[in-house]
């Protein structure tokens, strides 16, 4: 269980910043208070350590400080080689949530090894009144840089 806690929490701290590269709208953030404790709550938990997987299913939960995750699976992917956690998978109505940022999506795959964080199928990333939506969009985490493709569409309110 230790391996699961820390892939959850390594995917937390890995999520620094974004920024819409299409429009070049900075957003603060996906961050994670690194001392707070990390739950995890799902109606199932399977490990298979044949094929290096661990799979948190039905109603997943993450949460770490005022940073919160959902989706209807999350899978922790092992190397081989290694032992370490190379990406998590989530699918099923995959949200992350702040208290001023939202990213939705059908699917979502974190490649730590790689710094990026992929969400695909009907991608909403939302900041105060402002949202931008797409068919995926690839988040460079390191540079704090987003790439939306497939039929984007962006809804900008003015200041009031």
């Amino acid at each position: 269980m230790t391996r699961m806690m820390t892939a959850m929490l390594t995917m937390l701290l890995m999520l620094p910043g974004l920024a819409a590269a299409q429009t070049q709208m900075a957003l603060g953030g996906l961050a994670a208070d690194p001392d707070a404790p990390v739950e995890i709550t799902a109606e199932r938990l399977s490990v298979d350590q044949a094929t290096g997987r661990a799979t948190f299913e039905g109603e997943v939960l993450i949460g770490q400080g005022e940073m919160k995750i959902s989706a209807a699976t999350v899978e922790v992917v092992y190397d081989d080689a290694t032992g370490e956690i190379s990406r998590l998978e989530a699918e099923g109505g995959v949200t992350f949530v702040t208290p001023s940022e939202a990213a939705e999506a059908d699917r979502a795959v974190y490649d730590i090894a790689g710094g990026n964080l992929t969400l695909t199928g009907d991608v909403l990333l939302t900041q105060a009144r402002t949202a931008l939506s797409s068919q995926s969009m690839v988040i460079d985490l390191a540079a704090g840089t987003a790439q939306l493709e497939g039929q984007v569409r962006t809804v900008i309110e003015p200041a009031q």
